[in-house]
């Protein structure tokens, strides 16, 4: 008769040899001895020139080259800023940085928001701007190497006359001309 410990260590012993026949049938050859498809490592983003706290661009100047002067900043986080008058119809200016990531997503939502893209250059630097049917919505975004930014405009439901993408325009050279 077989004390329990016996009893214990042959099942173990049991488990131990159920498991190694199941590692090495696994690991079984096939007639097929060719490698799996060869993964491409990632491609590691350059980080492009660094933008600065809200593309360097003080409230005051916000004010100023946007062309609307009662709004302030209404928050500020690690990639970007808001500046708004009262109200959600009102006007806003929103600045937006984005690192490793490509323009062509934000191009292709700000198609999807039926504004147009084309084709621009801010300083020398590719980008584009996308204007909605209204003529009161701008989106314009710049590329620096991997990285790229964005000002966004909207004169609101009762706002200014004029493209407003004239304006973030001018945002984008100051914040181009300021690059660290």
């Amino acid at each position: 008769m077989r004390t329990p410990s016996a009893l214990i260590g042959s099942a173990v012993k049991g488990l131990a040899i159920v498991a190694t026949i199941s590692v090495l049938s696994a690991c079984g050859s096939s007639s097929d001895d060719s490698p799996g498809p060869v993964r491409q490592p990632p491609k590691v983003a350059s980080l492009g020139p660094f933008v600065g706290e809200c593309g360097h661009v003080t409230d005051d100047e916000v004010r100023s080259l946007a062309g609307i002067g009662s709004i302030a900043r209404s928050f500020k986080n690690s990639t970007g800023c808001n500046w708004q008058a009262a109200g959600m119809t009102s006007p806003s200016v929103t600045f937006a940085s984005y690192r490793g990531s490509p323009i062509e997503r934000e191009r292709a939502w700000v198609s999807n928001a039926q504004r147009t893209p084309k084709a621009i250059q801010v300083a020398g630097k590719p980008g584009f701007e996308g204007l909605d049917p209204s003529g009161a919505i701008c989106d314009l975004a710049v590329q620096l190497d991997d990285d790229f930014f964005e000002w966004s405009m909207s004169y609101g439901a009762f706002g200014k006359t004029g493209n407003p993408c004239d304006n973030a325009r001018k945002l984008a050279e100051l914040t181009i001309g300021r690059l660290g």
